[in-house]
């Protein structure tokens, strides 16, 4: 009797994984029809969500996927929402100032990037912070904005409230599909390979012919673009812009609670992260200091017993991947032959 071992096998798609992508597919397209069949609040609270999932996308791929741990991106979020302001002034149609405002802040991100990567992990971090709370108190000077007093998105008048509830639950569920899917195409190909191996080892990387600083220049812009975006589309709900809200940390303190929770590093993490803020934020958001004490003590016992998050939990236990980023090597049971 002999043993006979069957060839391993690299694969990227499982036949879990495909049957994710479909389901994914059909939630979207299920989604997608609900403005015609649940009420204005559901619908409000909805897009919200779909900003949430945008955030703590965007944040995973920075830090969790490109090691740039940062506490500064509500600076991406309030300009974001300003831009959009300031364009709608102009006379343009307040949706297309939001499109546009959401590709300005990652033009600002570009020049911004050529001297805030030249720091290093923590010094990063809160370089980050710092630059926020300059623009920030730029935003203030800002005679149209009126300092801390804001200004509100008056054009979006323009638009019945139903259907301007409508515009944005689908513009928020297109922005959050394409950038999920842009990223998860990224982190697919080369590039997102070069991201991780950066993040790992950056010298190493570098030693490995990657260009260091061009990839780590592009999840940057990325993420910036992606928060924009999310600042534009959190505006458009809210109506007013007020510059302490908007550049408050407290947008980047939810995007790390949510990719934290969810799983750093995961793709699936932070959608999941995202779902899980929202659903307490919706059941507990009421308790105000009681909420926000809440979170702290959420993301710290996760940060002491479960520091992998819960879907790096799940992935590590059982071995599931929804959507795999990477490879796995799928190493088939031996046979016996007499």
């Amino acid at each position: 009797m002999s043993l006979v071992v069957s060839p391993s096998m690299v694969q990227r798609w499982t036949r879990l994984s495909r049957r994710a992508a479909a389901a994914v597919v059909i939630v979207l397209l299920g989604l997608a029809v609900l403005p015609g069949v649940l009420g204005a609040g559901a619908i409000d609270r909805l897009a919200a969500l779909f900003v949430y999932v945008i955030m703590a996308a965007m944040w995973n791929a920075l830090a969790g996927y490109g090691g740039l741990v940062s506490v500064g991106q509500q600076m991406f979020f309030g300009l974001g929402a300003y831009f959009t302001v300031r364009l709608a002034e102009t006379g343009l149609d307040p949706f297309v100032a939001m499109g546009m405002a959401s590709l300005l802040v990652a033009v600002v991100s570009y020049p911004l990037s050529l001297v805030m990567l030249r720091l290093k992990g923590g010094e990063f971090a809160i370089g980050m912070w710092v630059v926020s709370a300059l623009t920030h108190l730029m935003v203030n000077l800002d005679g149209l904005i009126q300092g801390e007093t804001g200004r509100s998105l008056i054009s979006l008048n323009a638009y019945a409230p139903g259907a301007r509830r409508d515009i944005i639950y689908w513009l928020a569920l297109v922005a959050m599909t394409g950038l999920l899917g842009g990223l998860f195409a990224l982190l697919r190909n080369r590039t997102g390979a070069s991201i991780q191996a950066i993040r790992d080892n950056e010298e190493a990387a570098g030693s490995l012919g990657i260009d260091v600083t061009r990839t780590k220049r592009l999840i940057f812009v990325l993420a910036a673009f992606g928060i924009g975006v999310a600042g534009a589309l959190w505006l458009a709900s809210a109506t007013t812009f007020q510059p302490k809200t908007y550049f408050s940390v407290q947008w980047t303190a939810y995007m790390i609670f949510m990719v934290l929770v969810g799983g750093i590093g995961r793709f699936e993490g932070a959608i999941l992260g995202a779902v899980i803020f929202f659903l307490i934020e919706t059941w507990f958001g009421a308790l105000g200091v009681w909420y926000l004490i809440g979170l702290g003590v959420v993301a710290l016992l996760f940060s002491l017993f479960m520091p992998l998050g819960l879907w790096g939990a799940i992935e590590t236990r059982f071995g599931v991947s929804l959507m795999p980023v990477g490879y796995r090597l799928e190493i088939p049971p031996q046979s016996r032959k007499d």
